[in-house]
Parts: C-alpha cells; structure tokens; sequence
C-alpha cells in the first residue's frame, strides 16, 4: 500500500490509561491491532428505538434512488447497499444516541478530554447482496488532521461473516493515510486481497471500534436478513479537514453546529 500525499510526519499516539471504560487489554489490541469488539455495549431497548428512528430516514432515500437514480448514486445502490449522512439533523433519537455516556467514556479513553463528533451515518447493507465493500480508510476518504479520530461500528443487528461484518487489517494503521483509488464500490487503498486480515463479527448492540487509519473492509451479505449499521465517528476538538479544488488546499474546522457538536469539554459531558 502506497502512503497518502498529506501523510507527513505521521506518528501513531498510543492510548494510556487510567481509562473510564476500556481495559488495558482492549488498549494494549487498539494500539496494537487497531480495533477491538466491545459486546452488549447498548441493551435492546436502545437499539430498537434507534432502529425505529433510522428506519424511516433509510427507506426514504432508498426510495429517492430508485425513483430518480435508477437506484444508484457514487456508491450508493438503493436495493443493495445505502449510505444515509448525519441523521442527528433529523433525529433526536439518533442525536442523544451519539451523546450517550458510553461514547463520553470511549472518546475520553480513545482521543481525551476535548471531543466533537465528526461523522454518522446509516449504512444498511441488503439482503443477497453479492458485492464487498473495499478494504479503505476512513481518512482515506476526507482528509483530516489530526489524522487519529475514532469510529465506531454500532450493530443495529447482528453482523457476521455471512452478511457483512467488518474486516480489518492489524497493525497497518500504524503508519497512517495510505493513498486511495475510486472503485464503482467505493474507495480502495489495496491492490489485492491482503494475506493478513482478521474479521470482526459483532452481535446486535455490540459496536466494533476502530481508528480512522485502520484499513477495513465489509463482504457480502449473502443471508436473506438485512445488516443494519450506525457508524458514529468523533475526533479531537480542533480537527480539520483538508480540501483540494483546482490545485489549491484549503482547511475546514469540523464545527458545524447542527451536526459537530461537542461530545466532551474538559473530560465532562458539556451543558
């Protein structure tokens, strides 16, 4: 894998304790490995409720695709797989969610005291999808610095090898951007399958964490059962993503109000 253009100088921060939530074994595997698995980190209740306010918001643009699209946009293919951006703008549901005292304690565990969210969205990948979804970065996609944010693969069902669980690869985020190519299915930083992969399956309430430098992948959902997933990503208050357009770069402070909000502030849930 070739490095990123914008990756300089980059050095991995190893996670320290004392922790809030996470073990130091669960830190020794996020430096190590770049992920870890925390089962039953929300009950049922939650998780329904949750699935009953994305529901709606997923099917509605999978109904636009298919109305207006022919049933796909970029990487978006409306009977297959869809990705459905900030859904805390039109869910209160889904905006407490992301507030919750477990992603507190993760953030303060993972990136510190001062933490925004950066990203979420749905991802609900169909049933007999036969398709991956490539081995990238999350920093592949948009550029941010620092380069070291969080995401967080939430199950809103149970996910395994059959339908489409994360795939990733240990210890390569440890080198940080790799350079990215555009596929039909979305970005790409491999040029083949890699020899060392470890897959990550996850039931319903359980949420895969992982950085935004650790190269994953999803396969196909070969079940007749639906793989619902809410990614929530959160970086270091102060991050910025970096833009070009015309040869030119150009910084953007992850602070939009509706849908960066702060998560912590000085270690403590903000009031």
């Amino acid at each position: 894998m070739k490095m990123h253009p914008m990756n300089d100088g980059f050095d991995w921060q190893e996670r320290k304790g004392p922790f809030r939530l996470i073990s130091d074994e669960q830190a020794t595997q996020y430096n190590r490995d770049g992920f870890f698995v925390i089962e039953d980190a929300f009950d049922n209740e939650t998780i329904d409720a949750l699935v009953e306010a994305l529901d709606p918001i997923e099917e509605a643009t999978a109904q636009y695709l298919r109305d207006h699209h022919g049933g796909e946009v970029s990487i978006a293919r409306a009977d297959e797989i869809t990705f459905v951006p900030h859904p805390v703008t039109r869910s209160p549901v889904a905006k407490a969610f992301t507030c919750s005292p477990f992603f507190q304690d993760l953030t303060h565990d993972l990136l510190g005291p001062d933490v925004r969210l950066y990203w979420d969205q749905i991802v609900y990948k169909k049933p007999g999808n036969p398709q991956v979804f490539p081995w990238h970065q999350d920093n592949g996609y948009t550029f941010v610095t620092p380069q070291q944010y969080l995401t967080c693969w939430v199950a809103l069902s149970d996910a395994d090898e059959e339908n489409g669980c994360p795939w990733v690869i240990p210890g390569a985020h440890r080198q940080g951007t790799y350079a990215h190519r555009l596929t039909r299915l979305g970005f790409d930083c491999t040029d083949g399958e890699p020899e060392a992969r470890a897959s990550a399956p996850v039931r319903k309430g359980g949420v895969v964490v992982f950085s935004s430098l650790t190269p994953h992948m999803t396969g196909p959902n070969r079940t007749d059962r639906m793989r619902r997933t809410y990614i929530v990503q959160f970086a270091p208050d102060g991050a910025t993503m970096i833009l070009e357009q015309d040869g030119k770069r150009s910084r953007v402070a992850c602070t939009a109000p509706d849908r960066q909000y702060p998560i912590l502030v000085d270690g403590q849930a903000p009031e």
